[in-house]
């Protein structure tokens, strides 16, 4: 079976009867190896915490511990468990890395990240308008010389270009 993106497309991937058994073939799940206990039929975390990735459950239990996981999948209807799961694994990991802040961290990191962003987006954009200006002046210029010697052609007067205004 080729290994699935999701938790969503692992769990559609099992059929009922592998789901009922308590774990995916014979052996337990990744949390019951863990625990070293019987995986039984009903076992809540069998569809989330498969026993090729023991690793996801460790961690998660690491963090929150095997009572409180299984008490949140419980409060949770069945078909948004897979979506809890991934948050859980998602936060553990980044409780992991950061153990004061957790997510929050990585949170507040991308929002400074944005708001440096935004402000040199802001500087980008007053200097783009600032060349426009600038170009805009120029091109005034270039008009007004322009119309200045079409006259002195047409009237055939010598103009007054004593001096040029200054770019």
């Amino acid at each position: 079976m080729a290994i699935p993106a999701t938790l969503n497309q692992y769990y559609n991937s099992l059929n009922k009867s592998e789901i009922k058994m308590g774990a995916t073939g014979n052996s337990p799940c990744a949390s019951c190896k863990l625990l070293r206990r019987r995986c039984a039929k009903d076992c809540i975390f069998a569809p989330y915490f498969p026993s090729d990735d023991p690793h996801k459950f460790a961690i998660v239990h690491k963090v929150f511990g095997a009572s409180n996981i299984s008490k949140m999948l419980q409060e949770v209807p069945v078909n948004k468990r897979a979506d809890a799961v991934s948050s859980l694994v998602y936060e553990a990991n980044a409780r992991m890395r950061d153990p004061v802040y957790g997510c929050v961290g990585a949170i507040s990191y991308l929002q400074n990240q944005v708001s440096h962003l935004q402000m040199q987006l802001a500087i980008a954009q007053a200097d783009i308008l600032s060349s426009t200006n600038v170009i805009s002046n120029s091109m005034n210029k270039i008009m007004y010389y322009s119309l200045k010697i079409r006259f002195i052609n047409f009237s055939g007067e010598d103009g007054d270009l004593v001096s040029q205004p200054s770019m």
